[in-house]
């Protein structure tokens, strides 16, 4: 059996450690990821489903606990290496898709390619190949106003993928939209997550969405059920 390519053991994670109200939001989370899985992580608001991504995609610490990317241990790293491993192996995508407003679709795709050290020509055909694969190709030139909700979600999505990370990391990314475009965007998602074989981590509140994927973990409590 493979390796995962994520795995998280024993996370803690207290926001105003020591301090009058202190919440403790992470009480010895532990999940693994296999290669090509895709895993909702389902919780109501406030339950530290963000957080717990934050940590899995190295933008957070945990207090304790091990982080590990394709079996190497994220804590160990120094911060120079924690941040080329989020940038090489970790895609993110947001509920909302933060998107640059004065560059086009293309563009905002092409700019992580760019900052990874890829040629304008290489990164501008595969920014391409990732719009036509989410089916809005022929929106390329758009600025980010002139795209609907569901086209600049699936931009995001591509924007996700443009380094072609090991692990996808979402953050209820349908969340902002109606039902019909959520579910739109959602299979052009999954699609993608499949031709490209990665493994994802989606938090979502949607179990029908949930139940498309290959398992649920529920947080509940501050561990991972």
């Amino acid at each position: 059996m493979s390796d995962p390519v994520l795995r998280l053991d024993g996370i803690f994670k207290t926001y105003n450690k020591g301090l009058p109200g202190q919440v403790e939001v992470l009480r010895g989370a532990s999940l693994d990821v296999a290669p090509g899985e895709m895993v909702a992580l389902v919780a109501p608001s406030g339950a530290g489903k963000s957080t717990l991504l934050h940590i899995a995609g190295l933008l957070d610490l945990a207090d304790s606990g091990t982080v590990e990317i394709d079996g190497q241990d994220m804590t160990r790293l120094s911060d120079r290496r924690r941040t080329a491993m989020r940038r090489d192996a970790v895609g993110f995508v947001y509920q909302f898709h933060h998107l640059l407003p004065e560059f086009s679709a293309q563009e905002n795709i092409i700019l992580p390619m760019l900052a990874n050290g890829m040629s304008r020509a290489h990164a501008s055909a595969r920014a391409i190949t990732l719009l036509g694969q989410v089916g809005i190709a022929g929106r390329a030139d758009h600025r980010p106003a002139a795209l609907s909700g569901g086209e600049q979600q699936r931009v995001a999505v591509c924007r996700a993928l443009a380094n072609a990370p090991r692990l996808l990391l979402a953050d209820e990314p349908t969340g902002n939209l109606d039902p019909d475009t959520s579910d739109r965007v959602f299979a052009a998602l999954i699609a993608l997550v499949r031709d490209t074989g990665l493994s994802a981590l989606i938090a979502t509140h949607n179990r029908d969405l949930a139940a498309r994927m290959d398992r649920t973990l529920h947080l509940e409590a501050g561990r991972l059920v």
